[in-house]
């Protein structure tokens, strides 16, 4: 499971010219799935997304998790974290998980960040052609892998 993180002033995303989610300040998350990826990697990963001290505190430091700010979140699927650019000039995704597999630990995950931060989790749509647009905040961006 591999997840980019981006703090956020505010992000959004759209589908066909409607907004399918947004939040204000918090976090976009494009996440991707790995065959083999299971319940515990999207426990540890909701858990540690939550968790990391990545926001503001009153001196300016990065010391405030996402609750303590009253964050959201924005998740967004994102198969292309796993294309793999070493040969040629065409991407391969071979080591994305078929949608198959995919879509139920997308689904999961999401819920897993709902029980977490109720009311403050927004979506895109599995395998939707999506339009992302996000007001970095910091600009701080992590990949997080497990």
């Amino acid at each position: 499971m591999r997840v980019v993180l981006q703090r956020v002033a505010r992000a959004s995303v759209r589908i066909d010219g409607r907004e399918a989610g947004a939040v204000g300040k918090g976090l976009l998350l494009l996440v991707g799935f790995a065959p083999g990826d299971d319940a515990a990697a999207l426990e540890w990963m909701a858990d540690k997304v939550i968790g990391l001290r990545i926001f503001p505190d009153a001196e300016g430091r990065m010391n405030l998790d996402l609750r303590e700010v009253e964050g959201g979140l924005l998740v967004v699927s994102q198969f292309t974290l796993y294309g793999d650019t070493r040969k040629g000039r065409r991407p391969s995704f071979v080591g994305a998980a078929h949608p198959d597999e995919a879509i139920p630990l997308y689904d999961a995950f999401v819920e897993a960040l709902r029980e977490r931060v109720p009311g403050r989790v927004a979506t895109g749509e599995f395998g939707a052609d999506m339009k992302v647009e996000l007001l970095n905040d910091g600009p701080v961006t992590l990949l997080l892998e497990r």
